[in-house]
């Protein structure tokens, strides 16, 4: 089946024929400070990012005042605040976004932010963003996926936590609104997450399952399965990413720094360098390589005029000639029309027709 394979999101072209697209979910990592903010926006750029993605919300419409938080985020948060607390202090005023914009313009890479209420979709349309990420707590919520698949644009939606059932049901929504610019991400919603549970396998049978492309949202320590999910195709890569793992808040500690994210996009490039094209044809230096590497048919041993050719008087050996090891089986059963020396070719005008 043929993927819809080629996407168009602000100034990125997300294709499985195009280099991967990389992401650097800057999320709730700039807590709450919008200079810190736009200064990730430029590290993010000078570590190789292709778009930065922010996370929308306001923490009233997210959880409620008592509700309890994450296992891991009482890990790496204060015990003694609630989720609805520790969001508070990460929001990002409105005023903030116009300057983070302005940031993404100059530096030249795309603005990309998960909305978490129906508000905020209307917001982040109204400042002009180019492309929805849907978190995946919210892949399963139809009111969601409805509002933001209507207008259009290109949506990246997160799989964590889903079945394939359900995830079904999330791309019958958004297409039953007309909207097809889909990339699927493979997601382990845990921070950090193990390697025994990434599942890149299911990122393939989602993209083949739905006919689209695909990537991967990764939260494990390392760089291994980022370097798979690219081996195994994936269009977008998406990681946390931080100035500091030892910042206090929720995501930190499980991110990436500058010097590791360069490293990463570094690492991607060298795995897209080494998965070259679907087409199978010697390389530059194969060619030149064959000159010397393949064999020829010589004589090994005395033949005579009119002596049959045999596995006994003839071989191949390094050069290759007019006559290679592939015509070796046609010179079988024929006979030499003239005496032949050991370590000779064997060429065309020695060889007499069949007796």
């Amino acid at each position: 089946m043929a993927l819809r394979d080629r996407i168009q999101m602000g100034g990125l072209t997300i294709s499985h024929g195009e280099p991967v697209n990389v992401i650097a979910e800057i999320g709730v990592n700039h807590n709450g400070d919008p200079d810190m903010a736009v200064r990730m926006i430029d590290a993010a750029k000078q570590a190789g990012a292709d778009c930065v993605k922010f996370q929308t919300f306001l923490a009233e419409e997210v959880v409620t005042a008592g509700a309890a938080k994450a296992a891991y985020q009482y890990k790496t948060t204060a015990n003694n605040e609630s989720q609805f607390e520790m969001l508070k202090k990460l929001e990002l005023p409105q005023e903030a976004y116009p300057a983070i914009l302005r940031a993404c313009r100059e530096k030249e890479v795309t603005f990309l932010s998960t909305p978490y209420s129906l508000r905020d979709v209307e917001y982040l349309e109204s400042i002009g963003v180019e492309g929805y990420k849907i978190a995946s707590a919210l892949a399963v919520e139809p009111v969601m996926l409805a509002a933001v698949a209507k207008l259009g644009k290109p949506i990246l939606l997160s799989t964590g936590m889903c079945t394939l059932a359900e995830v079904a049901e999330a791309m019958q929504i958004i297409r039953d609104h007309g909207n097809d610019k889909i990339v699927l991400l493979q997601c382990t919603t845990d921070y950090p997450s193990r390697l025994d549970e990434c599942n890149l396998r299911a990122m393939l049978r989602m993209g083949e399952a739905f006919d689209v492309v695909y990537g991967y949202s990764d939260h494990t320590e390392g760089f291994t399965a980022t370097m798979t999910a690219v081996a195994l195709g994936a269009a977008v890569i998406e990681r946390h990413f931080t100035l500091d793992k030892r910042m206090p808040g929720p995501d930190h500690s499980s991110s990436s720094t500058p010097q590791e994210f360069r490293e990463m996009i570094g690492r991607i490039r060298a795995v897209e360098q080494c998965l070259g094209q679907r087409h199978k044809a010697p390389t530059k230096s194969e060619i030149v390589n064959a000159t010397n590497m393949r064999r020829g048919i010589y004589c090994i041993s005395q033949i005579k005029q009119g002596e049959e050719f045999s596995l006994e008087n003839i071989g191949v050996r390094r050069p290759p000639h007019a006559l290679d090891a592939k015509s070796l089986p046609l010179l079988l059963g024929r006979r030499a029309n003239q005496d032949i020396a050991p370590g000779e070719k064997i060429t065309f005008a020695m060889i007499g027709e069949i007796f």
